[in-house]
């Protein structure tokens, strides 16, 4: 990565439906497009989970028209930081890359109700991922 390149990070999850699309949907908000962000999944769902849009619209970010992608051995290595969310050995490994491994409660079938504690921890930990990446955090 050049002093003139932003960084890019990659978020997958097994159905690319919810924890995946909702950190990378707060990447993109919270970076103003100072990073560049991708999401898939090793098994994708056939769209992203109405209770993470919802929950997400709680907190004034549209991820409504995000799609499930396939995770492609290029988007791994297109990616300086890959953040993965429980699919397992699924994920392509390239040395160079780094590598976080975020443990959370997959919303897949949750309500509302449970579902934002998970948004609001990504959130947290997408504030940490910029932060490590030097990049500032804008208001929202």
């Amino acid at each position: 990565m050049t002093a003139t390149d932003k960084p890019s990070v990659l978020f997958v999850c097994v159905h690319n439906a919810g924890r995946s699309q909702m950190a990378a949907g707060f990447l993109s908000a919270l970076s103003a497009g100072a990073v560049e962000v991708r999401s898939a999944g090793s098994a994708p769902a056939a769209q992203v989970n109405p209770v993470a849009v919802a929950a997400m619209a709680e907190v004034g970010v549209d991820i409504a028209a995000e799609q499930p992608k396939v995770l492609t051995s290029d988007a791994v290595q297109a990616s300086d930081v890959v953040v993965t969310m429980g699919c397992g050995d699924a994920c392509p490994y390239f040395p160079g890359v780094r590598y976080e491994d975020w443990v959370l409660d997959d919303p897949a079938g949750q309500g509302i109700e449970a579902v934002r504690p998970i948004r609001d921890e990504i959130r947290g930990r997408v504030v940490g991922l910029l932060d490590s990446l030097g990049v500032p955090v804008v208001a929202s």
